[in-house]
């Protein structure tokens, strides 16, 4: 009961963390060893994967008429060999481009980061205080003027670039490619919509690439039950988070999440410290 307490609880991390520009995966890495929760399953790389499907249910059940729009606009073009001036063909092109760079780095890299940042953790709390530069400057140097349908492609393949570096705990997915596309001049609701439809093949591929080492043992005593707790509290909170980030965004910056992001840092910074 009470591993299927601490998965609920990260669960719910989980999926608000995974909008809001303020890194799942570091707090997914930091909140356990604070608190001391040790369960080798919940700590599995593959159980964080799989609660990132927690939140993909919350991105199909929140962005389905889009997506579904997308993919049949995906296979038309592809079946007539031509985008033309369809926007919905359009947007297609752009965000299958965006996922090109997060798709190789994430192959290339996916060995390093999962071993690597579970034990140096203080350059997790470094790269959260990055990322909350990354999105300060953006900020600054925004225009937000832009809609997402006005992307070009080689725009596409710069934010698709940007959240590639999302691979290392701490960035942010949400939070590099929203910081992107501000650099862009996307305005901010854009912005963030944008990054939540890329995210969305990005999250399927990486939980059925880490389903081999569930089904392999790979990721501890696999405990269903401990799953689907998590994964169903991922995917609730990640609903809310979508809905509360685009309201947010319409009417305030984003400078509450760099904010939080200096005050996490500290905390889990003076945290691990004195644990050692």
């Amino acid at each position: 009961m009470e591993t299927t307490l601490q998965a609920i609880i990260i669960g719910i991390v989980q999926g608000l963390t995974e909008f809001l520009p303020i890194s799942s995966s570091a707090h997914l890495i930091l909140l356990p060893r604070v608190l001391g929760w040790d369960d080798e399953f919940i700590n599995s790389p593959a159980f964080v994967v799989m609660l990132h499907m927690g939140t993909l249910a919350a991105l199909l059940v929140y962005f389905w008429r889009d997506l579904l729009r997308y993919a049949l606009a995906a296979l038309a073009a592809l079946r007539e060999r031509r985008v033309g001036d369809d926007p919905d063909r359009r947007m297609a092109l752009l965000l299958a481009a965006s996922v090109i760079p997060a798709a190789l780095l994430g192959v290339l890299l996916e060995d390093f980061v999962d071993t690597f940042f579970r034990d140096e953790l203080l350059a997790v709390v470094a790269l959260l205080l990055a990322g909350a530069v990354v999105l300060f400057v953006a900020e600054r140097v925004a225009r937000h003027r832009l809609q997402m349908e006005e992307l070009r492609v080689r725009d596409a393949l710069g934010i698709g670039l940007a959240q590639a570096l999302a691979l290392f705990p701490g960035i942010s997915r949400s939070g590099i490619t929203i910081a992107a596309g501000l650099y862009l001049g996307l305005e901010r609701p854009a912005a963030a919509r944008f990054a939540f439809l890329m995210g969305t093949p990005i999250i399927f591929g990486a939980g059925l690439w880490k389903v081999r080492e569930l089904l392999g043992g790979g990721a501890g005593a696999f405990e269903p039950t401990v799953l689907a707790a998590g994964m169903v509290a991922s995917a609730l909170a990640g609903l809310a988070a979508i809905w509360l980030l685009l309201a947010y965004l319409r009417r305030y910056s984003t400078d509450i999440f760099v904010l939080y992001r200096l005050g996490a840092a500290a905390t889990f910074g003076v945290l691990l410290l004195a644990r050692q």
